[in-house]
């Protein structure tokens, strides 16, 4: 059995762990083993969007710190936000020497990093090593007559360089509902912003924005919605 060095997250330890014990039971059923990273730590959740702000960069590179220590070069994560936030961090350091020699020398009790981490969402994994019809030859509960609605939500979209897929047009979930015998329901807002964290201070704003997504799926036929984020 093929072993895969993954990165959990704080939400899939705690509310969504359900995800996780699905996610994992998928893999070795496929032939995959998730071994879960030894020390990791929350991936910070929100990647800063300011140029010199290094001291947000610290939780991720660590993250990606331990992988490199584990002799892996890649995190597989099943959480969209934590693979946008590592995958962007990955990205930031690695294009900028300067930047990853500032983190290297502020991490002093840490290894280097040395920039030879790739971050994957799982939904890659399935997608480009094991194949769709990998995944359709091993079910063996076929979701025949059910209508499934995709939805992505940002952060495995967008920005450009970190989407795993077309950001307009994906058809990622599409390809792995059809696999398990579904019907993929096309409708719209399939990738908007749900609301998130507005949910702290403007709840107001997540019920309209999950009301307008539920109800969109509802008209397009779908009998259940799917998301690969916890947060969503």
């Amino acid at each position: 059995m093929e072993r895969l060095t993954y990165f959990p997250g704080c939400t899939l330890k705690d509310t969504a762990r359900e995800f996780e014990a699905s996610g994992m039971a998928v893999m070795e059923a496929l032939g995959y083993e998730l071994v879960e990273l030894e020390r990791w730590n929350c991936c910070g959740t929100v990647f800063s969007l300011t140029e010199d702000d290094l001291m947000h960069q610290v939780g991720p590179v660590r993250d990606l710190i331990r992988a490199q220590e584990a002799g892996s070069n890649e995190i597989i994560t099943l959480c969209s936000m934590c693979y946008a936030t590592l995958k962007r961090s990955s990205l930031f350091v690695n294009d900028d020497q300067e930047r990853l020699d500032k983190l290297n020398a502020f991490m002093s009790n840490e290894v280097d990093y040395e920039g030879n981490v790739s971050v994957y969402h799982l939904l890659e994994v399935l997608r480009d090593r094991i194949g769709w019809e990998a995944v359709e030859e091993r079910m063996t509960n076929p979701l025949t007559g059910l209508s499934v609605a995709p939805f992505y939500g940002c952060t495995l979209l967008r920005p450009a360089e970190i989407a795993i897929d077309d950001p307009d047009s994906p058809t990622i979930f599409a390809d792995m509902i059809s696999a398990l015998w579904a019907t993929p329901v096309d409708y719209p807002f399939a990738v908007v912003c749900c609301g998130a964290y507005q949910v702290v201070d403007h709840r107001d704003i997540v019920i309209e924005r999950t009301h307008r997504i539920l109800s969109a799926a509802a008209r397009g036929g779908a009998d259940v919605i799917v998301t690969a984020c916890p947060l969503c």
